[in-house]
């Protein structure tokens, strides 16, 4: 049994995002949320957040037990992206993209 969360277009690049995402994968849920609490980037509150959302869907959805509880997939897929223009000199703008992704996290019993 599967229990997942997803975090939709959540305004980090899903590049960044992969790169908390690899230090999760396969651990312990309790030892994963530790990792992520001391990880400075962004996106560790945000990959936090879900796999709390995840553990407690879990919990409350499935009957399982936490403590046995393992990251078996985590996932960042690319969300809409934002078109946006910055101002530079001599009355001009360059444009760049604002992007956004989806977070997916699943646990499960071992």
């Amino acid at each position: 049994m599967e229990a997942k969360a997803v975090a939709r277009q959540v305004r980090v690049s899903p590049i960044k995002v992969r790169r908390v995402l690899a230090l999760i994968k396969g651990k312990k849920a309790d030892d994963a949320l530790s990792i992520l609490k001391y990880s400075p980037q962004k996106s560790a509150r945000l990959v936090g957040k879900v796999l709390q959302s995840a553990v407690a869907n879990a919990e409350h959805n499935f009957g399982m037990d936490t403590d046995k509880l393992h990251v078996v997939a985590a996932t960042a897929d690319q969300g809409p992206r934002m078109k946006r223009f910055r101002p530079v000199s001599m009355g001009r703008a360059h444009p760049y993209i604002h992007r956004t992704s989806h977070v997916t996290v699943v646990v499960a019993e071992r």
